[in-house]
């Protein structure tokens, strides 16, 4: 650890260039606000608030204060005031990352970063000052936004008193964040503080899984009066000799240990502890071959200089966060006393790690014989766990399968997709046997699709898209074909895994926001051939033991050279779309729907966005196509940094057919919208169609090296139904050289909310 000194706070607002940046009007201070009466005045001079840790609302004296009717309404006025100052707040930091971190403007070591303050006016606490920090504000990286963190666990407490971090201290997490955090005693050494560490916070507030810098998570706390002098480095304190420093370090690393319980990484292992540091191993399980993190350091500012180590609050950053090798995060925390930023801590990092000889995964043939630490929110013990599956994504195969797909740590081999694309979360039921692909094995998996991952707020639908249903029924069926050991006849073989085809059917219409989708997987056979193995299953989807989903599908494992034979579904013939086969004096009129136009408007309806913004323009050809109806056509380029290909799969890049597929169906939605059918509808939405089944030929693959594709529709019927409109057509998809995708029947509804079911 080292101890660093920075430079004097500037006195001045941060200008870049030409462009200030600056909040006009007079400083707001909720707190006071707070604590006026209805007619009180503001001071024109507020002194600084004292801290105080968030404690339950007390009842107020029934003869005391205003008229009851009045105190609501000015509490209600407080709370919308509060809630917009720090949204104007947000976004002043919004722009002061953009500038700084903007086109030629590296920022620099030592740069000032604006530092706002959790909202935690309603826990007694208060704001936070801005002051001179070194900057930790990455820019947004668009392959990296889709994947944050999905916690374990959910917990409704936003704050924690004195007696909630003693209680976290004796392991009882479960009392402190509910019933999901249970894991039946099979982690009494995961504790807030070891035997004889002093506990060095006295409340947490404001505990946010999407807070800070970098949208991995924040919370705000208060710190017991830590031992210190003028002279920085150094103190001679009741216990002992020691110094500021290592006591903000510990502090940071118990903040630290509470939001890594509050997200609950600890819950994946059991006969676990917490311990300092980043894991010892690569992301790919395997010894560090890299340089190491940097090593915690404490950064006192000037004002820190002749701090005390008495009245100080801490605004914890999480900075990094992730499964892989084991559970574990990085953390920033910013230390501020008297309305000062007295010292700044980063590259704080803790681990979960189970004891030496402790089990962590499933055993030789796959056997899981001993209890792993997940249950889930239902309390159902898991037989694996999100922590295997992030390894069967990009991590050591043989930790989340079995010993014998050790040997494919760090090749290019059969994978679940990662980050924001690994739509499964856990295995809990298993009626299968290693090496036995005959047919008729099943697995029970499940996924918990959380209302604020990143495909709910991008989609047009008016809950899950598309290609959600499909890659989570997909991976749960290959899940139990790669676990059966389709691939480990040949160890020595790397091998793709790539989905041929299938057939699928909504049941019923479900909003699936944070729901837990249940997938149940049945191997019907395997073919092997020379360089390929040919896997079918079905599979059905449900929620609360209710199916919604259905269908069939065919798997293939392939080889290097069994990739390269690929010859579409042409015969290897680059067969044209249907306009570009017409006749040059006979091609109808062609019109453009501008998608990337009505994207950035960001009040247009129904809209495709984010990483689902995946066309620009649409052709259309009115009346054209095969069954006369209408003809979309639409050419995408391909970039080899699109954000999918880090996630599908890894050391293995391709397009995922199911986006592929709903490139094909964001076509037909804005077509749906630019022929008029929203009129008379009063709050619209996308849905996925009940009923209709749709199938699926893959022939081929989009490689990042492949420069476009171009897709195609041909509308065959358009259904009206009250509140209601049913569009389904026929499709392909080309890459530069064949057509390789072929979709029959693929539908989309718009449906005006209460509709009447079709």
């Amino acid at each position: 650890m080292t101890v660093e000194m920075t430079g004097p706070a500037l006195a001045t607002p941060f200008v870049a260039e030409d462009d200030e940046l600056s909040f006009y009007g007079e400083p707001f201070d909720s707190l006071r606000l707070t604590a006026m009466g209805p007619t009180a005045a503001a001071p024109s001079t507020p002194a600084p608030p004292t801290p105080a840790p968030p404690t339950a609302p007390q009842p107020a004296a029934a003869a005391a204060g205003p008229a009851p009717r009045i105190a609501d309404v000015v509490r209600e006025v407080r709370a919308v005031v509060v809630a917009a100052h720090e949204s104007a707040l947000n976004a002043q930091l919004a722009l002061t990352r953009l500038t700084l971190a903007g086109p030629g403007r590296p920022l620099a070591a030592g740069s000032q970063a604006l530092v706002l303050p959790p909202a935690a006016a309603a826990a007694g606490v208060p704001a936070v000052a801005a002051g001179p920090v070194a900057p930790d504000v990455a820019p947004t990286d668009p392959v990296t936004t889709e994947a944050a963190f999905k916690p374990l666990a959910r917990s409704g407490r936003r704050e924690l008193t004195d007696a909630d971090l003693a209680a976290l201290s004796r392991g009882e997490v479960a009392g402190v964040f509910g019933p999901a955090y249970d894991q039946e005693g099979v982690n009494p050494d995961v504790r807030l503080t070891d035997p004889g560490e002093a506990a060095l916070l006295t409340w947490v507030a404001d505990l946010r899984l999407r807070g800070g810098s970098r949208t991995a998570g924040s919370l705000h706390a208060g710190l017991r009066a830590l031992p210190g002098t003028a002279a920085p480095g150094s103190f001679a304190g009741a216990a002992g000799s020691g110094s500021l420093a290592d006591a903000l370090q510990a502090a940071a690393a118990q903040a630290a240990k509470v939001f890594a319980l509050y997200a609950g990484l600890h819950l994946c292992l059991a006969d676990a502890r917490f311990v300092a540091g980043p894991p010892a191993e690569d992301a790919d399980g395997g010894p560090r071959t890299g340089a190491r993190p940097p090593a915690p350091t404490v950064a006192l500012t000037a004002d820190g200089g002749g701090w005390d180590g008495t009245g100080g609050e801490l605004v914890l950053d999480v900075t990094a966060i992730d499964l892989i090798p084991r559970p574990w995060l990085a953390v920033r925390a910013l230390v501020h006393a008297g309305g000062r930023l007295v010292a700044e801590v980063r590259d704080v990092a803790v681990t979960v790690r189970e004891r030496p000889g402790a089990p962590v995964g499933a055993d030789h043939g796959g056997a899981v014989t001993a209890f792993l630490g997940r249950r889930t929110a239902a309390g159902e013990r898991a037989l694996l766990s999100e922590f295997h599956m992030a390894h069967c994504a990009r991590g050591d195969q043989g930790v989340g399968l079995g010993p014998e797909f050790a040997a494919y740590r760090g090749r290019r081999a059969t994978r679940l997709p990662g980050g924001g694309l690994r739509l499964v979360d856990r295995v809990m039921a298993m009626d299968s046997r290693r090496g036995d692909l005959r047919g008729g094995a099943t697995h029970v998996t499940e996924y918990d699709a959380a209302a604020d991952c990143w495909y709910f707020t991008e989609t047009a639908n008016a809950s899950m898209p598309n290609c959600v249903y499909m890659e989570t029924s997909l991976q749960a069926a290959l899940m139990l074909g790669y676990y059966l050991g389709a691939t480990l006849a040949e160890p020595a073989e790397d091998y793709s895994l790539r989905n041929l085809g299938g057939s699928a059917t909504v049941l019923r219409e479900v909003d699936l926001r944070d729901a837990t989708i249940r997938q149940h997987s049945t191997l019907l056979s395997t073919n092997p051939m020379p360089g390929t193995a040919l896997q079918d299953f079905s599979y059905e989807l449900a929620v609360d033991g209710e199916p919604f989903y259905t269908g069939e599908s065919m798997f293939g494992y392939f080889n290097a050279p069994a990739l390269a034979r690929q010859t579409g579904l042409d015969g290897g013939r680059l067969e044209p779309t249907w306009l570009d086969a017409l006749d040059e004096r006979e091609r109808p009129p062609i019109r453009m729907i501008d998608v990337a136009a009505r994207r950035a408007d960001p009040a247009a309806p129904l809209c495709a966005r984010g990483h689902l913004a995946l066309l620009d323009d649409v052709e259309v050809v009115d009346g054209g196509g095969r069954f006369g109806q209408g003809y979309l056509r639409a050419v995408r380029p391909i970039d080899p940094a699109d954000w999918f290909f880090a996630r599908h799969f890894y050391l293995d890049p391709v397009i995922p057919g199911s986006l592929g597929v709903e490139a094909v169906i964001q076509a037909m939605q804005e077509w749906v919208i630019d022929a008029g059918h929203l009129a008379g509808l009063t709050r619209p939405g996308f849905v996925l169609p009940v009923g209709v089944p749709l199938q699926w030929k893959y022939r081929g693959q989009l490689l990042p090296t492949d420069g476009t594709f171009t897709l195609e529709v041909h509308i065959k019927d358009v259904s009206h139904r009250p509140g209601r409109v049913r569009v389904t057509a026929d499709a392909s998809l080309w890459k530069p050289t064949m057509r390789i995708y072929e979709l029959i029947d693929v539908a989309v509804e718009l449906r005006d909310e209460g509709a009447p079911s079709w």
